[in-house]
Parts: structure tokens; C-alpha cells; sequence
């Protein structure tokens, strides 16, 4: 496939399909990543080529979908789609807004261990940690949102200890109860109701993270911020 675009100093930029392309703009988790997806896609929002269908924004990527015959019909530089479009996002200019966090923090009461957190113990042992020293090292930061996914309401969050970090279980539990507390990797969350899952469950809250009688459904968004408050069986 040919092209003449350029190289952009943020992305670097892939086909998926006929009318996808991914921007990847990292490898790794980090805020400055989730910054810098998120800017993008608010420019390309606002800066939208003819065509130009949604975009997905993840942790590191940004997938951008398109009608193919739009492209090929509009004016933009290039002789095929993937050329067009190629050449559209890499002469964007990079965004320098910097995005703001949320004002509030969002408190999640915790319950950890115990039949709350069944895989506490497997955290502490793979991280050659106590089960008190997991609670104290997953409760103490404060959290971003990075993005909703996986199912309506889960929050994938950055900001783990990597002391925490945990490969997902082996063998998925058919249902994991809403509201569960989970590590997987050097990701954590809550699931918002119940479902299947591989994740390391630690713990359990009350809060009622998705509520389709709710507006908005979802109690949490991209870049919110979340504590977990430690409590007892008797405060949840």
C-alpha cells in the first residue's frame, strides 16, 4: 500500500481494515499516554474529515472508523483511502490542550479479603507482600479514569502500585459478582454487575457503579478521579 504521508511525532499510524486505522500513540499505561489519545481524539472530533465515522479511544490507541467511498470522493491529498486518510491525521497539528481532571474524587468504600476478596492472598504472595501492605498500597493512590469498557460502567483505572501488578487467573470465573474489586496486570476496577472475569478479586463495594434507571447510567467517567476507602463488613 503506498503513501505519501508524513511521520507524526506523537503516533504512529497502522491499518486495521478496509475503513479502520489505529494511531497508536504508546506502549505503555501512563497518564501522559491517556493525555495525549484523549486530546487527539477531542481535536479529531472537532476537526472531523469528510467521511469520517467514530473514533475509539483506548489506553494507548485511538481506532478510527470511515466510509470508504466518502474518502475516495473527497478532495484530501492522496489516490487511495488508506492514503487520504493517512495523510489527514498525520497533518493535524499536534493538541496541546492539557486536559483537566475532575474537581471531586469519587469514594468507593471497600471491603477487602475475606469471601469480598477471595484472591487477596494469591496478590500478597506473587507480590511477596502482606495482605495488610496490599490493602495500604492499593488504597492509598488516587486514581484516574482512563476509560469505560469491557462491559456499560467498568472503569479501567491507572494509577496502580506496580507492587500490585498480577497476572489475570488463569481460569475465569463464570460469574463475578457486581461490584467486586479486581487487579489484573497493572490494571484495577469494579465490576459493575455481575458477569464473567479473569481478574484477581481483592475486595468488594457497595456502590452501585452502573444503574440503567440512573442519568447518566454510568457513575463514573473518562477522567474522573477514585479512592478506595478500606471499611469494615459492617460499614458496606
Amino acid at each position: 500500500m503506498h503513501s505519501t504521508r508524513q511521520s507524526h511525532p506523537d503516533f504512529v499510524l497502522y491499518t486495521v481494515s478496509e475503513n479502520m486505522v489505529t494511531l497508536q500513540f504508546g506502549q505503555n499505561i501512563t497518564e501522559e499516554v491517556w493525555q495525549k489519545v484523549t486530546a487527539y481524539n477531542v481535536l479529531l472530533q472537532q476537526q472531523p474529515f469528510p467521511g469520517m465515522q467514530s473514533t475509539v479511544p483506548a489506553y494507548t490507541t485511538l481506532s478510527v472508523t470511515y466510509d470508504v467511498m466518502q474518502v475516495l470522493k473527497s478532495p484530501m491529498p492522496g489516490i487511495q483511502c488508506f492514503d487520504k486518510v493517512s495523510n489527514y491525521l498525520y497533518s493535524l497539528q499536534s493538541p496541546t490542550i492539557k486536559l483537566s481532571k475532575s474537581g471531586s474524587i469519587v469514594h468507593v468504600p471497600v471491603c477487602y479479603g475475606g469471601d469480598f476478596g477471595p484472591d487477596i492472598e494469591d496478590v500478597a504472595s506473587l507480590n511477596q507482600l502482606t495482605v495488610h501492605e496490599v490493602i495500604q498500597l492499593h488504597s492509598q493512590p488516587t486514581y484516574q479514569v482512563f476509560m469505560i469498557g469491557f462491559t456499560p460502567g467498568f472503569a479501567y483505572l491507572g494509577g496502580l502500585n506496580t507492587r500490585l501488578a498480577t497476572p489475570r487467573k488463569a481460569l475465569p470465573r463464570k460469574a463475578v459478582p457486581a461490584g467486586a474489586v479486581g487487579i489484573a496486570g497493572e490494571q484495577t476496577g469494579v465490576y459493575p454487575m455481575e458477569t464473567p472475569g479473569g481478574w484477581q478479586l481483592i475486595g468488594q463495594t457497595s456502590l452501585r457503579l452502573f444503574d440503567a434507571l440512573r442519568n447518566p447510567p454510568s457513575l463514573l467517567k473518562a477522567g474522573d478521579l477514585v479512592r478506595f476507602d478500606p471499611v469494615n463488613y459492617t460499614d458496606i
